[in-house]
């Protein structure tokens, strides 16, 4: 199992450790836990080690076209110096992976894909790259560290960074005397920042925003706690709202698809499905009762009609309720109740709007 540069850090504050898509990652820290780790993201400002994300460039003549025939969304909606959220897709309009694009040129992007995918996303567009173009797995290259919250301006600002920058916008910054790239993205709904240090700056700048966090009541933070911000907030998780399975007009991220652009990879499928209608797509939930959704889970109508199951499910610690997300029959639609056999027992829910928390991010 692969270690994060910070993986010492982690071992020192007896984190709780577990797989992360071949990574061991911290899951929460003692003294603190899932529950105060979510507060503190949500109230003041948490930082996150999330150096198991993968990273990888393209660079050459033509790459903005090649991209945009490869990934979903469209790389021409966004200037230099700026990121997108989009999608590589299967022929068959299934999800290889979802990922964030930094364009620093037409001629030169950064590519942020999922840790365990890392691979399958750079075999799959070098695959099908032409001449001049080369990619490279850069996943063991950079760190990866994440600061949420609305405090994470200020905490920011304590270092010496100008944090004025817009939303999917990054520069380059000095953090901790090392060089960083920010940009103004995350995972949580909060405002906040990821930054990508080289590996062996890594420590110093986890060190440094370590330190600036804990007077205004920062904690550091594992992954348990990302995962209850980013089901709050209705974000897809590949390997349960996206997947080979899954397309982004089933899983509710056609808004993550350049409709208007020439031809990607599974653009037919998806505009089939579009203009169609899925026979599936992904909705919210939320228990009536004291029930709360685990990812397997099967979801019915109050008849017994099967509809579907749950992808993501938790308790969501700033409404104290169960909510998840499930990919459900298309004829389900908000406000409906369903029951979910929960370890025996039906449990009601009912069919809301996302998010479930308002969103911070701009």
């Amino acid at each position: 199992m692969k270690h994060s540069p910070l993986h010492d850090k982690h071992l020192t504050r007896n984190a709780k450790m577990a797989d992360f898509g071949g990574w061991l990652m911290p899951i929460e820290y003692p003294g603190a836990g899932v529950l105060a780790e979510h507060g503190a993201v949500r109230e003041k400002v948490g930082i996150f080690d999330v150096s198991h994300l993968g990273k990888a460039s393209v660079k050459g003549a033509g790459s903005l076209a090649f991209l945009n025939s490869m990934f979903t969304n469209d790389l021409n909606r966004i200037s230099d110096g700026s990121a997108q959220y989009t999608l590589l897709c299967t022929p068959s309009g299934g999800v290889i992976d979802d990922l964030i694009v930094y364009r620093n040129a037409q001629d030169d992007f950064f590519l942020v894909p999922n840790a365990s995918n890392t691979t399958d996303v750079v075999m799959s567009l070098q695959e099908h790259v032409p001449a001049g173009i080369e990619i490279i797995n850069l996943h063991n290259e950079y760190a990866v560290i994440a600061v949420q919250g609305p405090l994470a301006p200020q905490v920011m600002q304590s270092l010496g960074v100008d944090t004025d920058i817009d939303y999917m916008a990054f520069e380059k910054v000095s953090v901790g005397g090392a060089e960083v790239i920010l940009c103004r993205t995350g995972y949580t709904g909060e405002l906040g920042y990821e930054l990508l240090p080289k590996v062996g700056d890594a420590s110093k700048v986890w060190d440094a925003i370590v330190e600036a966090i804990e007077p205004v009541g920062g904690l550091v933070c594992g992954l348990g706690a990302r995962d209850t911000l980013r089901t709050e907030m209705g974000y897809p998780l590949h390997g349960h709202e996206l997947s080979l399975e899954i397309t982004p007009v089933e899983a509710s991220a056609s808004w993550a698809i350049g409709w208007d652009k020439g031809e990607f990879q599974g653009s037919e499928i998806l505009r089939s499905q579009k203009s169609v209608g899925p026979k599936r797509r992904s909705v919210a939930i939320k228990s009536l009762d004291r029930g709360i959704p685990r990812g397997g889970m099967i979801v019915k109508s109050n008849d017994g009609t099967l509809l579907g199951e749950v992808t993501s499910g938790t308790f969501s610690p700033s409404l104290k309720v169960g909510i998840g997300i499930a990919l459900l029959d298309s004829s389900v639609k908000v406000g409906d109740k369903l029951i979910i056999d929960v370890r025996g027992r039906d449990s009601m829910f009912e069919v809301v709007k996302l998010p479930f928390m308002p969103s911070h991010v701009r």
